[in-house]
């Protein structure tokens, strides 16, 4: 795991004596959760290429420089980023408490539909610095395993296949830009050419768009695997 990034904040620390500049009286006070939150905004309409420091800074009503009272650099506001758009509140209250596939379920759902409402997040994740967040899911992800009956020594494993599908899944999901149209001809193109590919003609798979189906149904598969026998 990526080791955080220090340096400037405990230079920070060093400093408290001191006042950052003011801000404009028409903005909020300056703070981390307001400079994540905006940095989020950006990332959402302009990918990873549109977030630089000073649009940041430009959209925050605030001088660069006044950034850095607050976070180290660009790479620990794409951390703070990536950590807050993975944020998980819980499923919704179980009349079981030993309901433990509806709770994985619940959490990597939620997890996917977080991932795809901000596409940016599937290439920051394999290669960021994990934060509370995510690191909080995993905790829960592996005390739900657990109490399922997965074995420690089983443990690891039942967690990165379900880290797995769930991020195969979504970046699938959101890289998959193909019209209606581009798929019906595909599919014709396909059944033309039935006799190398027959099973694929038949199932229509270039047609099957049901993405949240698919992937319950595959994810189903695999707590199959991981239920006690």
């Amino acid at each position: 795991m990526p080791a955080k990034r220090g340096g400037a904040r405990s230079k920070r620390s060093d400093r408290t004596s001191l006042q950052p500049v003011q801000e404009q009286a028409s903005e909020p006070p300056l703070s981390r959760d307001r400079i994540v939150a905006t940095a989020v905004e950006l990332l959402d309409a302009h990918g990873l290429d549109g977030l630089t420091m000073r649009r940041l800074a430009d959209r925050l009503g605030a001088g660069v420089m006044s950034l850095y009272w607050h976070v180290d650099n660009k790479e620990d506001v794409l951390d703070l980023a990536l950590d807050a758009v993975l944020d998980y509140r819980g499923p919704p209250q179980s009349d079981d408490p030993q309901d433990w596939r509806t709770e994985i379920v619940h959490m990597l759902e939620d997890w996917r539909a977080s991932m795809l409402r901000h596409p940016w997040s599937t290439s920051l994740l394999p290669r960021r610095a994990l934060g509370q967040n995510i690191l909080s899911r995993l905790e829960r992800m592996s005390k739900t395993l657990s109490r399922a009956g997965v074995a420690d020594a089983d443990l690891n494993a039942a967690i990165w296949s379900l880290w797995n599908y769930v991020m195969g899944a979504t970046i699938t999901r959101a890289s998959f830009d193909v019209s209606d149209e581009d798929r019906a001809v595909a599919q014709q193109r396909l059944e033309q050419l039935s006799g190398p590919y027959p099973t694929i003609g038949r199932s229509r798979l270039l047609l099957d768009d049901d993405w949240d189906g698919a992937f319950r149904k595959g994810l189903g598969f695999l707590l199959d695997g991981l239920s006690p026998k």
